[in-house]
């Protein structure tokens, strides 16, 4: 089993690239499929996000554009539950189709702060296309249309996701190992 440490944490391969990207090719087929003619605008929600929007966005074949938000909830290994707006909307999506992009959904609490915030700029739909999901750790209902993987409650690093800034530049996703 393959092992990395990051700061005081060891990590093993829980999730190879080969199927993160085989499940992001999926998905962008169902995007390429139900926003036809739609022109979407795709929200990479920053840091976490941003490994999957650029290979998500690789395989989209719509018309479509991509803008940046930045929104921290977490400290260490777990959730802080307060939302932190660091960097706002910056794109006009009235009446736009609108695809948030997320690496996490993991309680729910920042999702539904994003859907209620986007929410009040008018678009004609948003959608949440997340890398990963933890269905066993949601503390609100949510409509996640895209998802590539269910994960169990686990502290996850790598293809984007970090433990205190480390951990994002590794092509696999390793679960914590307890020691």
């Amino acid at each position: 089993m393959k092992t990395i440490r990051i700061k005081d944490k060891t990590f093993a391969v829980s999730i190879p690239e080969e199927e993160i990207l085989k499940q992001v090719k999926r998905v962008a087929e169902e995007i390429n499929r139900d926003l036809a003619g739609r022109n979407p605008l795709f929200l990479a929600v920053l840091n976490g996000s941003f490994i999957f929007a650029a290979d998500l966005l690789r395989e989209v074949t719509v018309p479509c554009e991509i803008s940046f938000v930045k929104l921290a909830s977490y400290e260490g290994v777990s959730s802080t539950g307060a939302i932190k707006e660091v960097i706002g909307l910056a794109a006009d999506i009235t009446g736009r189709a609108v695809v948030i992009v997320e690496d996490i959904v993991d309680s729910g609490l920042t999702m539904v702060h994003m859907l209620d915030t986007l929410a009040k700029h008018n678009p004609a739909s948003i959608d949440v296309c997340s890398l990963l999901v933890k269905p066993g750790n949601l503390k609100v209902s949510l409509d996640i249309k895209y998802k590539c993987l269910e994960i169990p409650n686990d502290f996850i690093v790598g293809y984007g996701l970090d433990y205190d800034g480390w951990g994002r530049n590794t092509r696999d996703i390793y679960t914590v190992v307890e020691e």
